[in-house]
């Protein structure tokens, strides 16, 4: 099995495990991630997902091997089909060839990211809500050598992450982006020592899932939401996103406080 779940209680962790390709993405990967990720939204009682890829490699991109055996006059093949998928992965678009590049969760993703996460492998570690990465792991568009585009939302989420200038220098030098860079650049938000990116990550993991669900997802719906909008349009589209927020959360969190509970920023005791 290449791709498997572990579950922490409201804690799931994806593991990708092709140490033979450096858990370059096939099909199958592709399709079994995909579903892996889908299940995670839709089940109550998972509230944040680690991605990790075993073997001390994140992702060495779409598996080339695969890649030079498509029908050179048609190589998107069955890519080109839109699947029947919710938020994402249907309708006008089809399924990315990373797999779960084009899905629109309503939960968080954090990027456990060891060794090379480059190419595809790049563009799923975009994908995530934010980034985990051991000292001597990286980016880095190495596709460009070989003439295979950025098609799983490289183009579209770099720039929005590090800013147009620095995005393009990384995507079209396609040079490596050693972990360090990306901690100054902000293209990830925190740096371990060797082998410890999936710990830290699933630590984050569970302390966001301690906190009242409905809320957090709100939250992070309107960051995501507002980008694009006029001021205006964002604080309306806050507004509203945040109502059933405030009425299922905020009232009962405010009364927990006034018992006593989560005083002076003290994150340990809030239920």
């Amino acid at each position: 099995m290449t791709v498997r779940m572990e579950k922490n209680g409201s804690v799931w962790t994806v593991i990708h495990d092709r140490p033979e390709t450096r858990n370059a993405m096939d099909p199958a990967s592709a399709d079994a991630i995909t579903a892996a990720f889908l299940e995670f939204d839709a089940d109550k009682n998972a509230s944040v997902a680690v991605f990790y890829g075993a073997g001390g490699a994140f992702c060495a991109g779409w598996d080339l091997k695969y890649v030079s055996t498509l029908d050179a006059d048609y190589p998107l093949g069955e890519l080109d089909i839109p699947t029947a998928r919710p938020r994402g992965n249907g309708g006008d678009i089809p399924r990315g060839p990373l797999g779960p590049s084009r899905l629109e969760l309503d939960k968080p993703v954090i990027a456990a990211i060891e060794g090379p996460a480059v190419a595809g492998g790049m563009e799923l570690g975009l994908w995530c809500d934010f980034r985990v990465m051991a000292k001597d792991s990286y980016f880095g568009v190495y596709c460009r050598r070989w003439g295979v585009p950025l098609i799983d939302g490289g183009t579209v989420r770099l720039p929005r992450i590090v800013g147009l200038g620095r995005a393009l220098e990384i995507i079209l030098t396609g040079r490596k982006v050693p972990a360090e860079e990306c901690l100054t650049i902000g293209l990830c938000e925190y740096v371990t020592p060797k082998g410890g990116a999936r710990a830290k990550a699933e630590e984050l993991a569970q302390d966001i899932a301690r906190f009242p669900q409905v809320c957090v997802r709100a939250d992070r719906r309107s960051a995501i939401k507002s980008h694009g909008l006029s001021m205006r349009d964002a604080l309306i589209q806050e507004w509203y996103n945040g109502r059933q927020a405030l009425i299922e959360d905020g009232v009962d969190g405010a009364t927990r406080f006034k018992d006593g509970l989560g005083r002076h920023g003290d994150f340990a005791k809030i239920r």
